[in-house]
């Protein structure tokens, strides 16, 4: 076993592991393919808004037991990578990360860097399809409940929900402006109160969380100026640039990323597939939904890597 390898199941090992990126130093872990000898196809993968590459493990250890190398990493400002201040989502220094993460990838030690596929889940689903539009040696692209800009209204958010929403974003602007601390608020709140979501079936997620793994570094707080970029963000609008075939999971009765929205980067793909499924948004991130979805996209990439 390679110097500094943990055995994660019967199949497969991964190995700590950073880069940087724009300066700052990104960690993540190489899980290595079970069973290949080298030159084995990788799947990038990175979480979604406010989230820890903890939640990508489960994935991580099926498509290394069926055969790819994956590396998962934490964005900056998140998890264990650096970067000040925390809990700060930055749309551009994100989409920087992924193109760091992708050439480290290209450099693993049997990995073949023309076979190199991305998978990313929430915004992280957005932000592949931006990254993929721009590097053609991408092989494959797997998006997941896919970020692609806010809905006109989201259901359950009343009027004075959101002004209090703006409100919070505006003064915590404003204290990045100042050179301040941010103004956090709860990534997941309760129905009513001020936070990125707020629905019931985001807190029965949250509640699932403790249960599933109680080393998550997962923090429930965010600073929410970053909202502000992603009401300009549609990852969509990139999607006809894609030259490799890319699937799209998305969940019918999604509160957070919207059918009607996610399902248009597939339409817009030239080789893009849909697979749709009668669950929520937080569904994906639970068994057995989470296995199901998994199966199918390990399938399109046996397919296509």
């Amino acid at each position: 076993m390679p110097l500094g390898c943990v055995v994660v199941s019967e199949k497969s090992e991964r190995t700590r592991v950073s880069f940087d990126s724009g300066g700052v130093e990104l960690v993540g872990y190489h899980y290595h393919a079970a069973g290949a000898d080298g030159d084995a196809p990788c799947v990038v993968m990175g979480h979604g808004f406010g989230g820890t590459q903890d939640r990508l493990f489960v994935g991580a250890e099926r498509f290394a037991g069926a055969g790819f190398a994956v590396l998962t990493f934490d964005y900056r400002n998140f998890g264990e990578s650096g970067g000040q201040p925390r809990q700060l989502v930055s749309i551009e220094g994100q989409l920087e990360d992924w193109r760091a993460a992708i050439r480290f990838a290209r450099t693993l030690e049997g990995v073949n860097p023309e076979r190199v596929a991305l998978w990313g889940s929430s915004l992280g689903g957005g932000h592949v399809v931006c990254v993929a539009a721009e590097d053609p040696r991408i092989a494959a692209v797997v998006a997941q409940i896919p970020f692609n800009g806010f809905p006109r209204r989201v259901e359950g958010r009343s009027t004075l929900d959101t002004l209090k929403l703006l409100w919070a974003m505006g003064a915590d602007a404003a204290r990045g402006i100042l050179g301040r601390p941010p103004y956090y608020i709860p990534m997941v709140g309760k129905p009513g109160e001020v936070a990125v979501t707020a629905t019931p079936q985001a807190q029965e997620h949250i509640a699932s969380l403790s249960g599933e793994s109680r080393d998550t570094l997962w923090r429930n707080e965010v600073a929410p100026r970053a909202l502000f970029a992603m009401m300009r963000y549609r990852p969509g609008n990139e999607a006809h640039r894609l030259r490799m075939p890319i699937l799209v999971s998305i969940a019918e009765r999604d509160l957070e990323t919207p059918e009607e929205l996610s399902r248009q980067i597939a339409e817009r793909a030239p080789r893009g597939e849909l697979r749709r499924y009668s669950v929520s948004h937080f569904d994906f991130y639970r068994d057995p939904v989470r296995q199901r979805v998994l199966a199918d996209q390990i399938d399109f990439l046996r397919t296509h890597l």
